[in-house]
């Protein structure tokens, strides 16, 4: 099997919700699985270790999880427009990977939930773009072809799945954002499926 890393963090659970939909996504293409992973939350202590393993949920993602991936989903919640500083603590992280550009030419694509219908979706979805080109990963995004981006009353955009908590409650999808998030996770699983098959 050719494995999706699909890496979020979660403090409400909707950033989760939005990450089992967007596997099944990466899951319904015929010779790709979803590797579900989270990251470890920080603390403005140093002197801290964090478990090896979370008391609930899925593991905690290492440089190992994206060294071994065909392709990466990334989700985070939104904080004042930009992703979560576990995210960003995390990708920081991954000065070594991008020397040896072992995520160059790796499909990747991004996913984010917000309390409000304006918190900054398209703005934090961008930001988690940014590390992802500076590692020469190819971009997928949600194009219009997808009806339920038209149809939405809530989450979803061109610039990847969203959720939005106050219409619905948090880790409460609505139908056309269960909808997009699995149609991103298909479209990475589709493109990196036809990028290990040029290899």
């Amino acid at each position: 099997m050719n494995e999706i890393l699909v890496l979020y963090y979660s403090r409400q659970g909707s950033t989760a919700a939005l990450a089992r939909q967007v596997s099944r996504g990466v899951d319904s293409v015929p010779g790709m699985q979803a590797r579900l992973r989270t990251v470890a939350p920080v603390a403005a202590t140093t002197e801290r270790l964090d478990p090896a393993v979370p008391e609930a949920g899925a593991p905690y993602a290492t440089h190992e999880d994206l060294l071994q991936c065909c392709g990466l989903l990334l989700g985070s919640p939104t904080r004042f427009g930009n992703m979560a500083a576990p995210m960003k603590f995390f990708l920081d992280g991954t000065s070594a990977l991008w020397l040896s550009g072992a995520l160059a030419g790796k499909p990747a694509g991004v996913f984010t939930s917000t309390q409000t219908l304006h918190g900054g979706q398209e703005t934090t979805l961008l930001s988690m773009m940014i590390p992802l080109l500076h590692h020469g990963m190819y971009l997928v995004g949600l194009p219009y072809s997808e009806r339920g981006l038209t149809d939405t009353l809530s989450g979803g955009t061109p610039y990847g799945a969203s959720h939005v908590a106050q219409i619905s409650g948090h880790g409460e999808l609505a139908e056309t954002e269960r909808d997009l998030a699995r149609a991103l996770g298909r479209r990475v699983a589709m493109l990196a499926d036809r990028l290990q098959s040029r290899a």
